[in-house]
């Protein structure tokens, strides 16, 4: 069997599905490996690195993904390139369904097997293949050095003999997988954090990194028996914006990570609570690209507001492209083992499998 990958469009995403270390387990597996030509140069994995552990390195696109059986990429493919996909061909990536729903509704007329990656269940045989997981500790971990790189203060304490400089505070929006990296990296860098979450059980985690846990009166565990949060109620979000709007007045850097699986971003921080904060404060919100935890957030920009900056990104991870592929590519390998049946050379789509029938796209 073939599996193969083609090359993101860079000016997006940076990342890619199949590095050489990957590349050579999935040999030692039984499959033949297909690459478009300068597929990982951008991240300095030449063609010839890829070539030295057996990748065939095809020219024409169009060709190689005609000749796929299997093809593993970050997010959808073009229109161009999804029109070239034929029956029994497997589409492995992040597909987003909610979004690319009538895309994908056409290619499973057409009878392509479609996995999505994000909906991955949250069980332990499936924490190896958990992408969002590893994505999101990088994310996290990368949010604060970017905010800390544009806040124009130390951030630990510092005791000189001209006067002490105090240690700035952090507030962390929402404490998952991008939230607890972002509490833990900001309290290694010598931030005072403190964090709030919908789900009560992320109290216990957010205090053992050393944060301080703000908790809404009277609140309850919003958490999905998936461990996703869910939507809060509005007597909730009343509360909850009571504790936020005292406690922003003397935060100094905001990381916001708060997402719901299939909706837009919760709008936690409103314009009157950002038009309190200090001048020089900043805020940045990882949920930019799903419309943001943030009132006054733009995709890809860093906007003003009375002395307060707050950014926004579609993909913090096209700055940590070698680490975020690195990981990505073994989580999808880890998928695809599960996927393979390797004594009859196969794809095996068993629907009794939790992850195989949780991830297919009907």
């Amino acid at each position: 069997m073939i599996i193969a990958s083609v090359s993101e469009n860079k000016d997006f995403e940076k990342r890619i599905s199949i590095t050489p270390e990957i590349s050579k387990k999935y040999i030692n597996l039984g499959f033949e490996v297909h690459l478009s030509q300068n597929y990982g140069a951008h991240l300095g994995f030449s063609d010839s690195e890829y070539k030295e552990v057996g990748v065939k390195i095809v020219g024409d696109e169009n060709q190689l993904l005609e000749n796929a059986d299997v093809i593993i990429q970050m997010s959808l493919l073009n229109e161009n390139k999804t029109s070239l996909l034929k029956s029994n061909q497997t589409l492995i990536g992040v597909l987003n369904p909610y979004e690319n729903k009538k895309i994908l509704d056409e290619l499973i007329k057409n009878k392509i097997n479609l996995f999505s990656l994000e909906m991955l269940p949250r069980i332990t045989r499936a924490q190896s293949m958990d992408i969002l997981s590893s994505q999101a500790n990088l994310a996290g971990y990368k949010a604060v050095l970017e905010a800390f790189s544009v806040f124009e203060k130390a951030i630990p304490m510092m005791m000189t003999a001209a006067g002490t400089i105090p240690a700035a505070k952090v507030l962390v929006v929402g404490a998952g997988v991008a939230g607890l990296q972002a509490i833990a990296t900001a309290k290694r860098m010598g931030a005072i954090v403190f964090a709030t979450d919908v789900r009560m059980a992320s109290k216990e985690q957010v205090e053992s990194l050393g944060g301080k846990f703000l908790t809404v009166d009277g609140a309850e565990n919003l958490e999905t028996e998936g461990g996703y949060a869910k939507e809060a109620s509005e007597d909730f979000k009343k509360k909850q914006e009571e504790l936020l709007s005292e406690t922003l007045k003397k935060i100094d850097i905001v990381i916001c990570t708060a997402l719901i699986p299939g909706k837009k971003a919760p709008l936690i921080i409103k314009e009157a609570m950002v038009e309190n904060m200090q001048p020089g404060s900043v805020i940045f919100d990882l949920a930019a690209a799903q419309g943001g935890n943030v009132a006054f957030t733009e995709v890809d920009k860093i906007i003003e507001r009375k002395g307060i900056k707050i950014i926004g990104e579609s993909n913090i991870l096209n700055k940590l492209p070698t680490s975020s592929s690195s990981l990505y590519a073994k989580n999808v390998f880890n998928f695809v083992s599960n996927l393979y049946d390797k004594e009859n050379k196969k794809i095996n789509i068993n629907l009794e499998d939790e992850i195989i029938a949780k991830t297919i796209i009907k």
